[in-house]
């Protein structure tokens, strides 16, 4: 057989053991060396299997995948992440549905100093979910939106999903960054929308809560200063040339600490579960990491990319058949496979076709990290969705039944995305 069947029929098995749930980092490091041994040499692939985890996890620019997320964690136990939401509730919480859309909000306003999906889903479900109950919000509504809305971090910088995609196609993470903030924003209004929508439809899924006065309104902007101070201080030194994005999460980190500390928000306690917390979620990303890139070698030696370029390239299609049938594809498996290992096995393949069609590599980044955050919340296996039930109990049948109009929101949200790809790199193209 040739190169590349071999590769395909690595990528076919590949499949094959991850919908019948096996660990996502151990089968693609499994699928990898014994394909590269049977493709190059058994001692090469072992003398690999050695060095590609270990090349990879020392990375300089991995380094800040960690920092973000204990950043995140930080703000987290500190308090500061449940003042941003109160702050969203005072301001549009009498509206029908407005606890909903402050929720949204708020999940912006975490991400923009965590980075990671799954602790925006998990911190918010436990400060806005017993709230939305308490005022009779719809339980699939209130579950919904927790969950859509903590995808948000990662797509606002600083992103896990925009380091990882950075570390894999090698481009710039500081300019990727940039390229989400727009698309982020103009999520959360698409959630803002969808969730007015469902409540015009069906009032009684968001009734609104009392009116604050405009005083108080006012007066509550002053607990958002935490965020914005560490949002100013890693995205301004970033693109302020002070320091490197790694760099920029270690000062976010201590940032985050000295503020809780001057807050008096802090105890030894809190920050034992911000850093137990952040080893378990950067030891699952790694481990997937360095599976995928033992799989990586694997992939390139088939030269399967090479011959699947070609094969696109001489198809008879317009480029953005091209990109939407990519998208397409995305979407159905993010219904069965954990989307961010689908998206990194296959980014070996998918980003050479990509680049050979023209098309930007900061743009494609953020439909990219747009397709994560869809994976995380499409039924059956959007990993938002189970951390969401088991931080608040509640059965993840029940947010099967309100996800769906903000899985809607977001492939229009991409459509439009797509269709006008200078929302994207307006501030990339400002920054250059």
């Amino acid at each position: 057989m040739s190169p590349e069947m071999i590769g395909l029929i690595g990528v076919i098995v590949l499949l094959i053991l991850l919908f019948s749930r096996f660990w996502i980092g151990i089968v693609l490091a499994l699928i990898g060396f014994v394909g590269y041994a049977y493709l190059v040499d058994y001692d090469k692939a072992a003398m690999m299997i050695g060095i590609e985890p270990f090349s990879h996890a020392a990375t300089y620019t991995l380094a800040a995948m960690p920092l973000f997320i204990l950043m995140g964690n930080i703000v987290a136990v500190s308090g500061i992440a449940e003042d941003m939401y109160r702050v969203a509730r005072n301001w549009i919480g009498h509206v029908r549905g407005g606890l909903a859309m402050a929720t949204a909000v708020a999940c912006g306003g975490f991400a923009a100093v965590s980075g990671c999906s799954m602790a925006g889903t998990a911190t918010m479900g436990k400060i806005a979910y017993p709230e939305m109950l308490r005022y009779k919000y719809s339980t699939p509504l209130a579950a919904a939106v927790i969950s859509a809305g903590g995808t948000v971090g990662i797509l606002i910088p600083p992103s896990i999903g925009f380091i990882i995609y950075g570390l894999f196609t090698e481009q710039s993470i500081g300019k990727l960054f940039m390229a989400g903030i727009i698309p982020g924003i103009s999520e959360i209004l698409f959630y803002v929308i969808t969730i007015y929508v469902i409540c015009r439809i069906k009032p009684e899924s968001g009734p609104p809560t009392p009116k604050v006065e405009f005083k108080e309104k006012v007066a509550s902007l002053r607990h958002i200063w935490p965020v914005v101070a560490l949002f100013l201080l890693v995205i301004g030194g970033i693109y302020g040339g002070l320091f490197t994005p790694t760099e920029a999460g270690a000062i976010g980190s201590l940032g985050a600490m000295i503020i809780a500390g001057f807050m008096r928000r802090i105890k030894f306690k809190d920050l034992v579960v911000a850093f137990r917390d952040t080893a378990q979620t950067a030891s699952m990303i790694m481990i997937m990491i360095a599976g995928s890139m033992i799989f990586n070698r694997f992939i390139t030696v088939s030269k399967l990319p090479v011959a699947m370029g070609e094969y696109v390239a001489n198809l008879e299609v317009s480029n953005l058949v091209i990109i939407i049938g990519i998208v397409i594809l995305y979407l159905i498996i993010g219904c069965f496979v954990e989307i961010t290992a689908a998206i990194v096995l296959t980014l070996p393949v998918i980003f050479p076709i990509v680049m050979s069609l023209g098309f930007n590599p900061f743009w494609f980044g953020v439909i990219m990290v747009r397709l994560m955050e869809v994976g995380a919340i499409t039924p059956p296996l959007g990993l938002n969705l189970f951390i969401l039930s088991k931080t608040v109990d509640v059965p993840v049948s029940t947010i099967y039944r309100g996800i769906f109009p903000f899985v809607v929101a977001d492939i229009l949200n991409i459509t439009m995305l797509i269709s006008f790809p200078q929302i994207s790199l307006f501030l990339v193209n400002l920054a250059s």
